[in-house]
């Protein structure tokens, strides 16, 4: 019983994670309609950025753990938030109206330059930043087993469902959630009623890049490292976990990405490990066809 509450608490974090990834994801994918792995791309990007910068400010300017984060994490949003914003504006937004082979031919082409530059920039090694609020909060006691998450872990989580809370209450509530949900769903009936879809589109773009960034801070936090492939791996999952709760709406798309967290923890807990990946992508392709026959049969 206390081994599977421990795994039930170590699925938390990794909820989170994913929630938050693919509520920003459905935010992108509700003005692109088409599907992107430059969003993964984004996540790792901004992680090996505060990597280097971490490093390059705790080694070369001998900046204490604290100050030298705070450099790392600064420098990730304003490079990852710029390379999101111009990819949106400069190569997206003029390719959404083409062929949907064409923006995935080009978000692999993008993929591909940040994740070049980033080992380049690093000299292909491997940065791992110091362990730091790694103790821990203890939820359940059965004698020696005790069921615990860190500091680190916990904060993780309720920035991040913090995110995806104030997230959708402003695609809710607010002005811009409306002419978010009008464009996407007529962009061109959106323009006769005086929206301009191209600037919806870009905010809702460089929206989705901000909370890819600041999810790839936090797990590089976690994690300690951001590996030089990970663009792939993620943009290939954060595509496929939206699509559990379906891409029409960000909050569903969260809700479905989380449970998948869940089922995947308990995999790694009780299954072969070496078969987690392929089992956990053969359940999203098959749970994406499900979908998409569902909203052909409707």
């Amino acid at each position: 019983m206390a081994y599977l509450l421990q795994q039930l608490a170590n699925a938390v974090p990794l909820a989170a994670l994913y929630a938050a990834l693919a509520f920003g994801y459905a935010v992108a994918f509700g003005v692109t309609k088409r599907a992107d792995i430059t969003y993964g791309a984004i996540f790792a990007f901004a992680g090996q950025i505060l990597l280097l910068f971490t490093e390059l400010a705790y080694v070369k300017f001998w900046l204490v753990l604290p100050a030298a984060l705070a450099v790392g994490a600064g420098a990730a949003i304003v490079y990852s938030l710029a390379a999101g914003i111009w990819i949106g504006r400069s190569i997206m937004l003029p390719l959404v109206s083409k062929s949907p082979n064409t923006v995935i031919v080009a978000a692999l082409g993008i993929m591909i330059v940040l994740m070049e530059t980033a080992r380049l920039a690093a000299d292909t090694r491997a940065i791992w930043l110091p362990p730091f609020l790694n103790g821990t909060v203890v939820f359940w006691s059965d004698g020696p087993f005790k069921v615990t998450l860190t500091y680190i872990q916990l904060i993780d989580t309720v920035l991040m469902a913090a995110m995806v809370a104030v997230g959708a209450l402003i695609l809710r509530r607010t002005a811009w959630g409306r002419i978010w949900r009008a464009v996407t769903d007529d962009p061109l009936a959106a323009e006769l009623c005086g929206t301009s879809a191209d600037r919806v589109f870009l905010v809702a773009y460089a929206a989705a890049a901000l909370v890819a960034t600041i999810c790839g801070i936090l797990a590089t936090f976690y994690y300690g490292s951001m590996d030089f492939g990970a663009g792939l791996m993620f943009g290939l999952k954060v595509l496929l976990i939206s699509a559990v709760g379906g891409y029409s709406d960000p909050l569903r798309s969260a809700g479905g990405a989380a449970g998948l967290a869940v089922v995947e923890t308990l995999w790694g807990a009780y299954g072969p490990f070496v078969w987690r990946d392929l089992v956990i992508f053969s359940l999203l392709v098959l749970l994406l066809v499900m979908s998409r026959r569902e909203r052909v049969v409707l």
